[in-house]
């Protein structure tokens, strides 16, 4: 599965634990603006007792840039009235499920999970379900174990939930929360005013929950 370290993510660790899978967890180093996910990734992989997680560095992103996540000279929003904001990092989905079905064929692995949703989300064309069926059909298409009928699934279980209701699975689960960050500043405090501190403080609020991690602003949990 693919464990980026954010709330989505560790929500499938959840998910794909008690659905009765092995988990191989996958994070990738893809030249964004802070390492924080990728060590967080590590304390929930630690926290699962995984049997392997596989970190692997893709920071080529950066030399690509055309994002304000890869690319320090573009600032992170703390809001984006276009369609598609500035945070979009170009194929990245595309290019982390392709790496990800690599591993599950090395592995034997079966399904692939991915913390992609297209309800509460950013507007990212690479989180709609048209994008994951597709690279669900490509990944069978392309890998001997799709030929040889041992097909593997791209699993995306929060595809249809509200940011609330991730919230609300994951606290059923006792995932990790606190150990997970969602910040695109990567600060030992979550800024509060990204887009995606935004939506992740608004899961806690519908779940009627509080967050467990720390905030540079104050946050009316009520």
């Amino acid at each position: 599965m693919i464990l980026s370290g954010g709330l989505d993510s560790t929500t499938c660790m959840g998910l794909a634990q008690e659905a009765g899978y092995d988990l191989y967890p996958i994070t990738f180093h893809y030249g964004q603006r802070h390492d924080r996910e990728v060590k967080q990734a590590e304390r929930v992989a630690e926290h699962y007792q995984v049997q392997e997680h596989r970190i692997v560095d893709i920071s080529f992103f950066s030399d690509i840039g055309g994002s304000a996540l890869t690319d320090t000279s573009i600032p992170v929003p703390e809001t984006d009235a276009s369609d598609i904001p500035s945070t979009y990092v170009p194929a990245r989905n595309m290019i982390f499920l392709s790496l990800a079905a690599a591993y599950a064929e090395v592995i034997g692995a079966s399904a692939i999970f991915i913390g992609v949703s297209a309800v509460d989300y950013s507007g990212y064309p690479d989180c709609r379900p048209e994008f994951i069926n597709s690279m669900n059909e490509t990944i069978n298409l392309a890998t001997k174990a799709g030929v040889s009928d041992e097909t593997m699934s791209i699993k995306a279980p929060l595809m249809d939930l509200t940011k609330g209701d991730t919230v609300q699975e994951g606290l059923r689960l006792n995932v990790p929360y606190y150990l997970t960050t969602s910040c695109y500043n990567g600060a030992d405090e979550a800024c509060g005013v990204c887009d995606s501190c935004r939506l992740r403080i608004k899961g806690f609020k519908d779940a009627g929950a509080v967050d467990p991690v720390p905030y540079a602003v104050d946050v009316d949990w009520t």
